[in-house]
């Protein structure tokens, strides 16, 4: 099969390995930088056009999209699906996963444990807004974010004021979010692809930081999910429409929460910690539908 790999960063250790594995298993592969690719839209020429030259018809497509990249890079998977090549995530589902607010709304409605959340934009109504969250000590996160960037740790109601006023004078939407204390600087991302759990890593905080990530500097290690972990990782990457996805989740006394559901999540940490050969789990997957009527998204934007 014909593969390409949307990524910008083609040294990056998952871009890498994906080509690897495609390689290795009799795939031609090609990395392209969806950054520097464009179209023109017209009636019935559903073209791709990179470096001076139209891209040649590809079988499958892997996007690594970035979150600073979200619109663009979800116009050029269209172009794509347009033309029917099949994708790993398509283009509303990766824009659906990068909307804070309603990809918890989608979770909530599946039925998916998630932290108590509000959405608002300004302050007014400070008190109702910490006491539909639980009260302090609260999390307070941009609606749009990622690697643990945008969020914040509010321990008072004075310190959450002045946050969400923060947020309001910049103009931003932003979540509040329950602390569940007996998880903070911990949590656990499980890899689904196509409806198994493939590798699992508990992510701890080295420094006291609530957040776990490791772009934040947290720690990964191998980790074994109870049955009830497992069902709600693949339970909300099905929700989201992501048949390949890292899924965040936290454990609490009341099961394990779901923080996130990422569509381009890195594979390195998984790989080099529990010796899985995600990339390959990956290719295999793309095998066995690439050539399969694409389903109905019936989640909606």
């Amino acid at each position: 099969m014909k593969i390409a790999i949307l990524s910008n960063g083609p040294g990056n250790y998952t871009t890498k390995r994906l080509k690897e594995e495609a390689k290795k298993r009799g795939h031609e592969v090609k990395v392209i930088k969806y950054k520097d690719a464009y179209t023109a839209v017209e009636s019935n020429n559903n073209t791709v056009r990179y470096k001076g030259e139209n891209l040649e018809r590809f079988d499958a497509i892997i996007p690594r999209i970035a979150q600073s990249y979200t619109k663009y890079g979800t116009a050029i998977v269209r172009q794509f699906e347009a033309q029917g090549t099949f994708t790993t995530a398509s283009s509303l589902a990766i824009n659906r996963s990068r909307d804070k607010l309603r990809a918890y709304q989608v979770l909530a409605k599946a039925g998916v444990g998630i932290p108590k959340t509000v959405f608002a934009r300004e302050s007014a109504s400070f008190e109702d807004i910490v006491n539909l969250a639980g009260g302090t000590p609260l999390i307070i996160k941009v609606a749009r974010g990622t690697h643990g960037n945008g969020v914040v740790l509010a321990e008072t109601p004075k310190a959450a004021k002045a946050v969400m006023q923060a947020f309001y004078v910049e103009g931003v939407n932003f979540l509040v979010q329950e602390f569940v204390k007996e998880s903070a600087g911990t949590d656990i991302r499980a890899l689904v692809v196509g409806g198994r759990v493939v590798a699992s890593v508990k992510r701890q905080s080295l420094d006291g930081d609530f957040r776990s990530n490791t772009h934040q500097g947290g720690e990964g290690v191998a980790v074994k999910l109870t049955e009830v972990e497992r069902k709600t990782a693949v339970k909300a990457a099905k929700a989201m429409g992501l048949p390949i996805c890292g899924v965040d989740m936290m454990r609490s006394e009341r099961g394990p929460l779901v923080l996130e559901v990422n569509s381009s999540a890195s594979i390195k940490t998984p790989e080099l910690i529990t010796n899985r050969n995600v990339a390959e789990k990956i290719i295999e997957y793309i095998e066995q539908n690439a050539k399969r009527r694409p389903k109905k998204d019936k989640i909606g934007a």
